[in-house]
């Protein structure tokens, strides 16, 4: 079963209430606008819950860090999986472009959906090898050429339409998601940072605030990812992939899809 959440995200109803609680009883505390409560709260996060910083981003790793591998050749039906359209079970949804498209258009073709590495497989030289080269939590189906657009640039916003993108922009040292992705993008990045923190043979990946990375184990902007995260909450398409990797795949899930006030209490 899917967590249950009882989210208190931003949403207008509480700024509402909390200002009418200020005006008559100015001497009592409104819950914090972010604070989320899951199902594994008690269980997966227990030795998590209350903690931030260095010790949070410490206790996450500990805790996600526990996973089963698949290989690369195995993304493509875990994918058919994890990204199915929820309208059309023959379908994937495409990150980036929003569009449905057949599974069977799996390759490498203009027309085709491939294997898209969030955090770019150049950024720490981790390649395609199991462990964060395949990593579900980071890679979904993309189309070809806008896959191919956003090759390994970091993420910032501004640029110029990419062609089939779906509002996504693009310019010569960044790429900015549509915006119903730019949450999505923001918690996979920083779920790698938190995963693969170079204790286990891999780069230590990390967010920081520059473009240009290049094969250095960095990502950018995170300034500006926490700004995507705060503006694009998980939605329901996104929390049931976290579940199907937890229950059918690697058995660990991304923390900041269940708790995105996380998010800042690290960064």
């Amino acid at each position: 079963m899917p967590a249950t959440h009882i989210r208190r995200w931003k949403t207008l109803a509480l700024s509402t209430s909390a200002v009418l609680v200020g005006l008559t009883l100015p001497t009592m505390a409104a819950t914090p606008a972010s604070a989320t409560t899951t199902a594994y709260d008690s269980t997966y996060y227990k030795n998590a819950v209350g903690k931030t910083g260095t010790s949070l981003k410490s206790s996450l790793h500990t805790i996600i860090s526990s996973q089963s591998k698949i290989s690369y050749s195995a993304v493509w039906n875990a994918l058919m999986v994890t990204d199915q359209d929820p309208n059309n079970s023959n379908n994937v949804i495409l990150l980036y472009s929003g569009v449905s498209r057949a599974k069977s258009l799996n390759g490498g073709d203009v027309g085709d959906w491939n294997r898209e590495h969030v955090w770019a497989k150049s950024h720490g030289n981790f390649g395609e090898v199991t462990g964060p080269g395949t990593d579900l939590h980071h890679l979904r189906p993309a189309d070809v050429q806008v896959n191919s657009i956003r090759g390994n640039l970091d993420f910032d916003n501004g640029g110029s339409a990419v062609a089939g993108g779906g509002g996504s922009k693009v310019d010569s040292d960044s790429f900015e998601p549509r915006d119903a992705d730019k949450g999505d993008v923001a918690r996979m990045i920083l779920y790698m940072a938190v995963r693969y923190d170079g204790g286990d043979g891999f780069a230590d990946l990390e967010p920081d605030e520059k473009v240009n990375n290049g094969s250095n184990p960095y990502i950018g902007k995170l300034s500006v990812l926490k700004e995507w995260n705060d503006e694009d909450p998980p939605s329901a398409f996104e929390e049931k992939r976290n579940q199907v990797i937890y229950d059918t795949y690697q058995h660990n899930r991304n923390p900041f899809i269940d708790h995105p006030e996380w998010v800042d209490a690290i960064w």
